[in-house]
């Protein structure tokens, strides 16, 4: 565990109790935050398990990526020179599809470029460095690069807005008629501001509970 971190969601904790009343209330209803993002976990990895995810059952996205990590014995996980020499049919017969293939072929070789940061260097950089560096890669939108900068870097500041989970949270918490559309976060959730990925990560929970 990551003790700086486990301070940091306390603090996160109180804040949002005293800026919002509904907040408050359902913090101590769902108890303490036990988001604890992939501290170990390259940036490489990250955003090619969230391509692997994009509109996919989790647990099919993971027997995917099961394969391919299967393809390279005794190591965690592919190395981005090794997914950047797969022959697409080979991907493709993994499971992948075509458009994730190119993406994630894509993500290895801007690693090998130097595009995507390595671990180090990308703690180093702003959540919008990191953005404008991110985004302009094929099948990376928005959504994978905050699901990125909340679960693996552990940034704080970050409000996925596009996030049906998220929505549906912020719908339920405040009594709302419809899921709210991008305008109406910056009144709702400003004010959670510097700890917006905490919140979300309520939402997240409090959406669940709804199901």
């Amino acid at each position: 565990m990551n003790k700086s971190f486990a301070r940091k969601k306390v603090a996160a904790e109180q804040h949002l109790m005293a800026v919002c009343p509904k907040f408050a209330a359902w913090i101590h209803q769902s108890g303490k935050c036990t988001l604890e993002p992939e501290w170990t976990r390259e940036p490489f990895e990250a955003l090619v398990r969230a391509v692997a995810h994009q509109q996919l059952h989790g647990r099919a996205a993971e027997a995917i990526l099961g394969r391919l990590i299967a393809l390279f014995p005794d190591q965690d996980f592919p190395t981005p020179d090794q997914v950047a020499k797969l022959r697409k049919p080979k991907m493709r017969s993994l499971g992948f599809s075509e458009a994730k293939t190119e993406a994630i072929r894509g993500i290895a070789k801007a690693t090998l470029q130097g595009v995507v940061p390595d671990r180090v260097a990308s703690e180093a950089l702003s959540d919008q460095e990191l953005i404008a560096r991110l985004i302009p890669l094929r099948g990376i939108g928005s959504w994978t690069v905050e699901m990125f900068l909340i679960f693996t870097l552990g940034r704080l500041d970050i409000m996925p807005v596009d996030d049906f989970g998220v929505k549906s949270g912020l719908m339920h918490l405040y009594g709302l008629e419809e899921m709210p559309k991008k305008k109406r976060f910056g009144p709702l959730t400003d004010s959670w501001s510097p700890y917006r990925s905490i919140g979300a990560w309520y939402l997240w929970r409090l959406a669940d509970s709804k199901k």
